[in-house]
């Protein structure tokens, strides 16, 4: 069981990101990442679509011997986290949200939080959901930035369209006075630092993605699941395979990979 793999999936290669943390803060674990390019963005799908695409990718990676599975898609974690909240059978599945919420939870009771990610994300209302129940005091504003996912998956980060759109976000009157970002959205970690820059520091910009790899972590570490071996077996898939994905998705995992096209939806 500890030398299992740890599943992850996205709707597309933004989930990347949460696997590259893992690699980083999980150097022995070996990785089964499942990119849902067939139908993303997820955002702007239905809750009956997302869960039904999720299951026949839980399936999946099930049917893989994982021994845990990540939802590493904010869209996803939104819809589907209360019915995957808990584990099946001998695996145990997390979301990129609560991670994000303890963290926050810590120390929040002067926060003022801003919220930014995909529409299905901010429409569901679960981070305040979930932060007011730990943190009733906090102040939360929350804005859907739609654009911001396909423009990072064209390869527009650190230029003038990315910090055109990025500062037209960013002024929204829903974000004046934050002091502290949530990036809803495991696409984002690519324009944190651009985020940063507009902030200049005063605004403490959550880094999502490392904070869920290390959360893992520690309860992979309680239930004693850590892999002893370090065989780095990683193995990627998608639902609709193109060569431009696969070069994007370098910049996500921060190495080259090759994608495999497995057919779950038929």
């Amino acid at each position: 069981m500890k030398n299992s793999p740890i599943g992850i999936f996205d709707s597309g290669i933004g989930g990347l990101t949460v696997a590259n943390a893992i690699k980083e803060v999980m150097p022995n674990e070996d990785i089964i990442y499942f990119g849902d390019t067939e139908h993303l963005p997820y955002g702007e799908k239905s809750k009956k679509a997302i869960v039904g695409f999720s299951e026949k990718i839980i399936e999946f990676l099930l049917s893989r011997n994982c021994k845990t599975i990540v939802i590493a898609c904010n869209s996803a974690s939104s819809v589907i986290s209360d019915i995957f909240s808990a584990s099946k059978g001998y695996v145990t599945f997390f979301n990129v949200i609560d991670p994000v919420v303890s963290e926050i939870a810590k120390n929040c009771s002067e926060y003022n939080i801003g919220v930014i990610g995909t529409k299905a994300t901010i429409s569901s209302g679960i981070y305040e959901r979930k932060i007011k129940k730990l943190c009733k005091n906090a102040n939360i504003n929350s804005l859907a930035t739609p654009l911001l996912a396909p423009m990072i998956e064209e390869g527009f980060i650190n230029g003038s369209i990315s910090n055109t759109i990025i500062t037209n976000y960013l002024s929204d009157k829903k974000l004046i006075n934050i002091d502290h970002l949530i990036l809803a959205c495991t696409h984002y970690p690519l324009i944190q630092q651009e985020i940063k820059d507009y902030y200049m520091g005063s605004v403490n910009v959550i880094d999502s993605a490392n904070i869920v790899a290390k959360y893992i972590a520690e309860k992979l570490r309680k239930d004693d699941l850590l892999n002893n071996n370090r065989s780095n077996e990683h193995h990627f898939y998608v639902s609709n395979y193109t060569e431009s994905f696969e070069r994007s998705a370098k910049f996500f995992f921060k190495e080259t990979i090759k994608l495999k096209e497995v057919s779950l939806f038929n």
